[in-house]
């Protein structure tokens, strides 16, 4: 009975482990440019730094412009990145965002899958 507990321990605290692992890896990281929108903290329960990117415009099959805006989540031990964010909507210049795409969103993380963690100003 007792080698049946240390077992059924075991894969319960190696699954725990993989688990952990698996939301925390990134599913893939790159960058987008363009104009900050909004930043802004939001959330019930837990507050969390979310943004808003403008990439352009880009025109519809019937010729009308239309803009793409790009939802982001910002870590939230990254003070440097959230002054850089403010400071890119007060001015309203371009910026290029770095980010992770993680493979589950978790709302005590964040709304979005897409994690800013460096933040460059265009010339």
């Amino acid at each position: 009975m007792k080698k049946i507990i240390i077992i059924l321990f075991l894969l319960v605290a190696l699954a725990m482990i993989g688990f952990f692992v698996f939301i925390n890896a990134s599913f893939s990281d790159g960058f987008r440019a363009g104009t900050m929108v909004k930043i802004s903290k939001k959330g019930y329960v837990f507050k969390t730094l979310e943004g808003e990117l403008n990439l352009g415009n880009y025109f519809t099959e019937k010729g009308s412009p239309s803009t793409s805006i790009w939802n982001f989540s910002v870590a939230s031990d990254a003070d440097s990145v959230m002054t850089k964010l403010e400071n890119a909507v007060l001015t309203g210049k371009r910026v290029k965002l770095h980010y992770k795409e993680m493979y589950m969103q978790f709302s005590w993380r964040g709304d979005t899958k897409y994690f800013v963690y460096k933040v460059v100003e265009a010339p």
